[in-house]
């Protein structure tokens, strides 16, 4: 794996930030999510094809560049940032580390190549009834059926599941838990668009009745599904802590012009000491994702939970702080600080709860004690 510079990092930065200020402004985001499918194909284009975010960590015999955790989550801070409507998040952040865990080279070359260049979006669909991350609780069975499987039973909250051509699903076998390819469109097949909090990011409940799929890797992957949810819980906390960077430099900005009783209200001594708190909590979540980013093994298991923790926390309370901070305006469809504390929220437990992430790090910090 190529090791990147820190200043080539922040290049890498800039980058992606000039492309979504033009490619993510408010007016293209608020058009996005209208869809039904809630992105355009220009921008996925852009962010998936020519600048290959999609591949960033795709092997280069797939296609992609070979590169790591700590390269894309740079790239993720700034669609966080800008709050990007693209199955990118889907299929970089969810699809590729499970890909990439299971190990499986067939199924890399197969489907690698196509994702590194924008050409086929995916996703991957665990949670069922209960929005719970867990394998140990799932009821979705795969069954052998000729050259391949049949599965059965309801993925829930799947993200970009009604629209992506790919999704990995993970189902019970007699060995244990596995991944299996589905495509988009294929019979028994049935996707159900939700009506979520977070406008910015379609979800569907997926339906499985007999459908036809093909095995990813071997079953009994207990330890693959982990390592792949501990990166996309990292590249999660990246997005979380670019939706709370953006939310404190918007009132930033605002408490600079906004006047009471003749004086700018970031000259109060209430307002400086809020926004000192609030960079603190921003600046601590981006520590904890260059920790976590930079790890492996076991101590990424550890410190993308606390990477999660710590950035989700940062999000939910800042971005309800640029609420209140801007006042009447704050709360108005017209504003966008709204948009930025629901997709907080909706991140907040979309890989894990706060109270799971303190569950599991115990758990951790027992068993190294130990």
């Amino acid at each position: 794996m190529t090791v990147t510079s820190e200043e080539d990092l922040e290049e890498f930065r800039d980058s992606v930030r000039g492309a979504l200020s033009e490619a993510s402004t408010s007016a293209k985001v608020r058009a996005a999510m209208a869809t039904p499918r809630g992105w355009d194909e220009r921008t996925w284009r852009l962010l998936g094809g020519q600048l290959g975010l999609a591949g960033l960590m795709l092997p280069e015999d797939a296609g992609g560049a070979g590169l790591g955790l700590a390269e894309l989550s740079v790239a993720i801070e700034e669609c966080g940032a800008h709050l990007a409507c693209a199955p990118l998040f889907a299929t970089a952040v969810l699809a590729v580390p499970l890909l990439l865990a299971v190990e499986d080279a067939a199924q890399l070359k197969r489907y690698g190549p196509p994702i590194a260049g924008g050409r086929l979006t995916a996703t991957v669909a665990l949670a069922e009834a209960g929005a719970r991350w867990d394998v140990a609780t799932m009821a979705t069975t795969a069954t052998p059926d000729r050259d391949g499987w049949r599965l059965d039973g309801t993925k829930h909250h799947v993200v970009d599941g009604a629209a992506a051509d790919l999704v990995l699903v993970v189902a019970g076998t007699e060995d244990g838990p596995g991944v299996f390819a589905v495509e988009s469109g294929a019979p028994g097949l049935r996707p159900e668009p939700l009506v979520t909090l977070d406008q910015t990011r379609k979800m569907a409940r997926l339906h499985l009745d007999g459908v036809p799929a093909k095995i990813v890797g071997a079953p009994g992957c207990d330890a693959a599904l982990a390592a792949a949810a501990d990166m996309s819980r990292t590249l999660l906390a990246a997005e979380q802590t670019g939706v709370a960077q953006r939310s404190l430099d918007t009132v930033v900005e605002y408490v600079k012009t906004r006047i009471q009783f003749a004086r700018p209200i970031g000259s109060f001594q209430a307002i400086k000491q809020r926004l000192a708190d609030a960079l603190i909590q921003v600046e601590s979540a981006r520590s904890g994702v260059y920790t976590a980013a930079r790890s492996t093994g076991a101590d990424l298991a550890r410190n993308s939970r606390l990477a999660a923790l710590v950035a989700a926390e940062a999000a939910t309370w800042m971005t309800a702080q640029a609420i209140q901070l801007h006042g009447g305006i704050g709360f108005t469809w017209e504003h966008d600080a709204h948009l930025y504390f629901k997709r907080a929220r909706v991140n907040a437990i979309l890989l894990g709860t706060v109270g799971e992430h303190v569950a599991a790090l115990g758990a951790i910090l027992d068993h190294e004690i130990s």
